[in-house]
């Protein structure tokens, strides 16, 4: 199965946005990808970096206009899109969403972030409600797919989650980058333990995973982009730079089998001992 990871800048006009992706899936789906992934929030700038009503107005529902407009796009391409938004549910309610889009046009599924962030530049407590849906893997006919978004990254509960209920390949749009304030070792420091740790999930998971994050310049915060897709053994099968691309590659689901057989995770887990996990702190 050939997979695209797409990453580019954003501007403040939503139309532009969307038309630079749909221009981008067409490209990788010329070259014969049959899943193609856009990065968090693909329609906007990442507007979380700051606390403005105004912003609420970029959000849509689902369906609508975007999910519409993509929804033709894949059945005409024939591939599987995988497509993060600012949705509104209701008045007051919204949520950062990826909405799973089959070959054939129809909405297969629809997940919502679950991990919230709330820091310096990353204030999204204010703008999403956290996801109601749970962790979610569609098993749409480019593979099964566990759907998680940014900050869900850092949480080994969720990557763990998602592969045991079938998960080939975890999926993670993405919005991380460099504040105004922060050192280029600073960014190295955490470039490093953004790969690290969903290189980690690959591992001990035995599943592929990918990593979609925008680039270029937003209120002073540098995307970094370096959009990569790791193997069931953690290693990176192909990785981008920190421009605007569309990282493509082969997967060959057959491997997991062959690396959890190597390394059975799965089959040694101590089940009987794990009930603490479900407090906050002991």
């Amino acid at each position: 199965m050939k997979f695209s990871a797409i990453q580019f800048s954003c501007t403040e006009e939503p139309s532009r946005n969307i038309q630079k992706a749909e221009e981008m899936i067409r490209k990788a789906a010329h070259n014969g990808s049959g899943l193609i992934a856009l990065q968090e929030l693909f329609h906007t700038t990442y507007f979380c970096r700051e606390i403005d009503q105004d912003f609420f107005s970029w959000a849509e529902e689902i369906p609508g206009p975007i999910t519409h407009r993509f929804s033709k796009l894949a059945k005409e391409l024939g591939v599987v899109l995988l497509v993060p938004m600012f949705e509104k549910k209701a008045p007051g309610v919204y949520f950062n969403s990826m909405v799973v889009l089959e070959k054939d046009g129809s909405i297969f599924d629809l997940y919502r972030k679950m991990h919230i962030p709330d820091d310096p530049g990353f204030y999204e407590k204010y703008y999403f409600t956290p996801g109601d849906k749970g962790f979610k893997v569609v098993d749409t006919s480019a593979g099964k797919i566990g759907t998680l978004i940014c900050w869900d990254q850092w949480f080994p509960e969720a990557a763990r989650l998602a592969s045991m209920a079938g998960a080939e390949l975890l999926v993670y749009p993405t919005a991380i980058g460099t504040l105004p304030e922060e050192s280029d070792t600073d960014k190295q420091e955490f470039m490093d333990a953004w790969l690290t740790v969903q290189r980690s999930h690959a591992i001990a998971n035995g599943c592929y995973v990918a990593g979609i994050n925008r680039v270029g310049v937003e209120g002073g915060t540098k995307f970094w982009g370096n959009s990569f897709v790791a193997g069931p053994f953690g290693q990176i099968i192909a990785q981008a730079g920190e421009e605007e691309e569309i990282l493509t590659v082969e997967i060959d689901f057959d491997e997991i089998e062959k690396q959890r057989q190597t390394w059975p995770f799965f089959r040694d887990r101590r089940i009987d001992a794990y009930g603490d996990l479900t407090k906050r702190f002991l």
